[in-house]
């Protein structure tokens, strides 16, 4: 029989489960026992939130490394290779590797069946513990409590933000979604809190496990100059220890404090090189700036994956403590079931003209629906066909003081990134 490519893994996951979300783990933890999976690593950090995993995680993974730690990192979703889900020492790992994965785990699985999640979440789980790490940055996928990551018992666990988004698994409360997020505390062992508000329920399953409980604006916080910034946090004895004058960030700040009280908790703590450490950080997509040369001009784009109004707000910040020369255009493109209104409350009059487009996905929001938002609120709007056309008229109107700001979706930025790519390599 010939061996399945990655993918040909990749298409036989998707049909794999009559649903593509199916929240529980009792099947996948049946499929873990099969597989004799233990710990992925000696520590383990479990990283949930509304907003804000993805830099966090990476904050922390860039931090242990720079301990001389072996570290894995497992995220989701990709951008453009599934590859980039499952990080050892921040690189991806190879294809031959994560098909070698997916074949173990089919061959555990027996009658069991499992989503694609599932599957690529046991897939990283036994791929870590082959690589002998001595740490790995777990984000959870979809809430906490029912998510497949939830299958490993934390040594901590963090929520970056507490807002309400996929209300049909989570609810559509704050309230429902922190009691779903607070379900990776363990008992005994250190939570940690990002949002400046956390819920009642997250408090609450905090002390009925007797975690030890780092709150923003409590046990750490962040102030920001206009050159650079300042955190103090909280160590394990009560100790508060403060960093002063740190560089300035292109990933949200308050990702990176949070991050910091995880690592001083940790025991890891080395002071000297933090600053460097966190300026290094890069996560593609998230507030990710590129300068593409495009028919004899040099132009500045910003991509972001942000998708709903907490991640709309925080853009909206960013592009106000950045202001450009020229004019900033948007191509924008929303998935149906998110909060189409509440992200242009945030950036509805924040660009001079905006370039709508449906995404590669049937799950896409219409873009009929979201230019009517925008003429409705007076935004200079034109409607294309893809992603691609829309970034290549914005390319065609922009100057090189403009900036051209790509958001809405994981699907939005992975068609940019493809787009540059092929831009590239034609040149």
């Amino acid at each position: 029989m010939t061996a399945r490519s990655l993918g040909d893994w990749l298409s036989y996951l998707e049909q794999l489960h009559p649903s593509t979300i199916d929240m529980g783990l009792e099947r996948s933890r049946q499929v873990a026992h099969h597989l004799g999976l233990g710990r992925p690593a000696p520590r383990v950090i479990t990283v949930t939130g509304t907003n804000g995993k993805g830099s966090t995680c990476a904050f922390l993974a860039s931090l242990l490394q720079s301990q001389g730690l072996k570290v894995g990192v497992y995220s989701s979703p990709h951008l453009v290779r599934y590859n980039e889900r499952v990080l050892v020492q921040g690189a991806e790992v190879s294809d031959e590797a994560l098909c070698a994965a997916f074949d173990v785990v089919e061959q555990a699985r027996g009658e069991i069946s499992l989503t694609y999640f599932e599957m690529g979440t046991l897939a990283a789980f036994w791929l870590f513990e082959q690589a002998a790490l001595d740490a790995v940055v777990l984000e959870v996928g979809l809430g906490g409590r029912l998510d497949a990551v939830n299958l490993i018992d934390p040594d901590m666990a963090l929520v970056t933000s507490i807002g309400v988004d996929h209300a049909e698994w989570l609810g559509n409360t704050r309230e429902s979604v922190a009691f779903e997020k607070a379900g990776i505390f363990r008992a005994g062992r250190p939570a940690l809190c990002g949002d400046l508000d956390p819920p009642q329920p997250l408090l609450a399953q905090a002390a009925a496990l007797h975690c030890p409980l780092s709150l923003r604006g409590r046990d750490f916080d962040l102030t920001i100059g206009a050159e650079s910034w300042n955190w103090f946090g909280t160590d394990a004895g009560g100790q508060r220890v403060e960093l002063r004058g740190l560089p300035l960030l292109d990933l949200p700040m308050q990702n990176a404090a949070l991050a910091l009280q995880a690592y001083l908790l940790s025991g890891l703590w080395q002071e000297a090189s933090i600053g460097t450490v966190l300026a290094q950080t890069q996560v593609t997509g998230r507030l990710d700036r590129r300068t593409v040369e495009w028919r004899g001009k040099t132009l500045h784009l910003l991509l972001d994956v942000g998708h709903n109004p907490h991640a709309a707000h925080f853009l909206a910040q960013r592009l106000k403590q950045r202001p450009v020369a020229g004019r900033r255009l948007a191509v924008f493109g929303l998935l149906g079931d998110k909060d189409l209104d509440g992200v242009l409350a945030e950036l509805g009059d924040g660009f001079d003209h905006w370039a709508v487009t449906p995404l590669p996905t049937p799950r896409s929001r219409s873009v009929q629906e979201i230019a009517e938002a925008l003429q409705n609120l007076g935004a200079d709007v034109a409607s294309y066909s893809s992603v691609a056309q829309a970034l290549e008229a914005q390319c065609a109107r922009a100057t090189e003081d403009d900036e051209i700001v790509l958001f809405g979706s994981f699907y939005c930025v992975a068609e940019a990134l493809e787009w540059l790519a092929n831009t590239s390599r034609r040149k």
